[in-house]
């Protein structure tokens, strides 16, 4: 079992960065396929980006293709989303999640693919 805690959101104006990161409990991270997904108030949760369990395949939304990356750090138990040139649509909670895999270039971009879930932190971007 893992636990995930995620860190990072806040308030930002629209064009501006931001990193989150999800930080995961236990000693098996690297056994854990990894994605972001974000849900914005009456919509649906919406995937935002995957990376597999060597962090070799890595998978972007193509909403925000071209100004967020995943990546992971399997010696600090963390995958990290960095977020740039914002817009307000970006606005939303955004969680992340884990998907226990035996194969190292797996990555989920469903959300029913994932059994672990953090609660998410919260992004506004203000326009």
């Amino acid at each position: 079992q893992v636990q995930l805690v995620e860190s990072g959101g806040g308030l930002v104006q629209a064009g501006g960065s931001l990193r989150l990161s999800c930080a995961a409990s236990g000693r098996t991270f690297s056994s854990y396929a990894m994605g972001w997904f974000r849900q914005a108030p009456g919509k649906e949760r919406e995937f935002v980006a995957a990376i597999s369990r060597s962090g070799s395949n890595t998978y972007i939304a193509d909403s925000v293709k071209g100004r967020f990356t995943i990546s992971r750090d399997n010696a600090k138990n963390t995958v990290y989303l960095q977020m740039n040139t914002l817009k307000p649509e970006d606005t939303a909670v955004y969680s992340c999640a884990a998907h226990f895999t035996p194969y190292p270039e797996v990555a989920v971009t469903t959300p029913f693919g994932y059994e672990y879930w953090g609660q998410g932190t919260q992004v506004t971007v203000s326009s």
